[in-house]
């Protein structure tokens, strides 16, 4: 890849950056559709984050930026405009800067998320599904999957309070499907979701034990690096189904593309 002055600059913000695999994607994908643009990861401690925010507005060949753990839900305090989908959610992963240095945000997680697993033969309509985690990655997946028609969501998150908040909220929001905040045991559902960080570390616990699941079960890790987890590894010797992160951030380019243009 061959960057030049009239190359398109992206980033991704993030802390810590070892896991960071949206800019490989990234590029990647631009490359495929004859697009100069490079993206690059920045490791941007939460402390930092308005200083870096308000200095991407005056770097003018910066297009934009994508947004990981831990910046999701702060970053939307710091933009100019979010979109309606990232208001819902209350999270962004996505910032366009305009020519004239304002900032706008959306949330490609959702579509992401749903197109992946779709394109695997699993649909979530009239399923019964436990999430793992509450933050800003979680706050997009529980709401596509109330938007999906999903017959029963359980959010289990190690603060049961921010657990509940976004129970009471999807909840609201969507009352056809049932919301409930909580621990439950895996073989109780239909698709098991990891939104938290356990499994980017080798020596991290599995986030919820999946003995017991049978070969109906579907576990989708949105972890990007590594590909595969323990916790996928664990379900696939159980005969389930198992998607990874990168499904879902593959999913997303053609969306990023599609925004930056804009």
């Amino acid at each position: 890849m061959e960057i030049t002055g009239k190359s398109k600059i992206m980033f991704v913000l993030a802390d810590p950056v070892d896991h960071v695999r949206a800019s490989a994607v990234l590029n990647a994908y631009f490359a495929g559709i004859g697009e100069d643009v490079a993206t690059s990861p920045l490791h941007v401690r939460p402390d930092d984050l308005p200083a870096v925010v308000g200095a991407i507005r005056h770097m003018n060949n910066v297009v934009g930026f994508g947004v990981t753990i831990p910046h999701k839900v702060a970053i939307a305090a710091l933009l100019d405009e979010i979109s309606q989908n990232a208001r819902l959610i209350g999270a962004v992963n996505f910032v366009k800067r305009t020519r004239d240095g304002r900032l706008v945000g959306d949330n490609m997680d959702a579509p992401g998320f749903i197109s992946a697993l779709l394109n695997r033969g699993c649909t979530i309509s009239g399923k019964r599904v436990l999430q793992l985690g509450a933050g800003g990655a979680g706050r997009a997946t529980a709401l596509a999957m109330a938007q999906a028609r999903a017959a029963e969501l359980w959010i289990s998150n190690r603060d049961p309070v921010k657990a509940q908040a976004l129970a009471d909220a999807i909840q609201a929001l969507h009352p056809e499907t049932k919301v409930t905040a909580g621990a439950d045991t895996a073989e109780n559902f239909d698709l098991i979701v990891n939104t938290t960080s356990l499994g980017m570390l080798s020596d991290d616990p599995l986030p919820i034990d999946v003995s017991g699941i049978s070969n109906t079960t579907v576990v989708y890790d949105i972890i990007v690096n590594p590909p595969v987890t323990r916790l996928m590894v664990t379900a696939a010797a159980r005969g389930a189904v198992t998607i990874g992160g990168k499904a879902m951030l593959d999913e997303q380019m053609a969306l990023v593309a599609d925004f930056i243009r804009r």
